[in-house]
């Protein structure tokens, strides 16, 4: 059984990119799937795939569902479409779209094809991860959760007891050790 590895580029920056591996016989469903868990995706929104040749130009798209759209000709359904069945040649490259109104947009490129089955993964599966990926919704912290446990921890948040504004001054006037007020100093 051949074993297909491909990379997924996130098409914004090269430099972020995923390896998944799969068998031949599992479907586009099945690469969809390891694609939003490889960069921490939910699976809510609308996606497609389209083969493509070296100079990333759309053609057959294998898509979720048949969408309220026009289309040069019928796509393919990801359920029913081994990925095997659309390898055309050794550096084989797709395009996904998922998330049609924020366009997230990856780059998938055949990068080798090995005929043994390792038995200790769980195909398909993650291999390679490079870059932190770009977050669904809003911005993603360098530190992500982890700051949120440092807040709690160190009381971080806003107008925390013993912390002012610059040049806030206390209206008191305090006694000094030498029984002067603070004023004379």
């Amino acid at each position: 059984m051949a074993i297909l590895k491909f990379r997924i580029y996130f098409e914004e920056d090269e430099a972020i990119y995923r390896d998944v591996v799969l068998k031949h016989t599992q479907t586009f469903a099945d690469l969809h799937t390891i694609i939003l868990k490889s960069y921490e995706f939910d699976n809510k929104h609308q996606a497609t795939f389209f083969r493509s040749n070296d100079f990333w130009q759309r053609g057959r798209e294998i898509s979720v569902a048949v969408y309220d759209k026009n289309y040069v000709a019928p796509p393919l359904l990801m359920a029913e479409t081994t990925i095997g069945s659309e390898i055309r040649d050794t550096n084989q490259k797709f395009i996904y779209v998922y998330d049609f109104t924020k366009s997230w947009t990856f780059l998938i490129e055949l990068i080798n094809i090995n005929k043994e089955e390792n038995p200790k993964i769980n195909y398909p599966a993650v291999t390679r991860v490079e870059g932190i990926a770009p977050q669904q919704y809003g911005t993603k912290s360098i530190l992500g959760d982890k700051f949120t446990d440092i807040e709690e921890k160190y009381d971080l948040k806003e107008a925390a007891d013993g912390f002012g504004e610059e040049g806030e001054t206390n209206e008191e006037n305090f006694e000094t050790e030498e029984g002067g007020s603070d004023e004379e100093f």
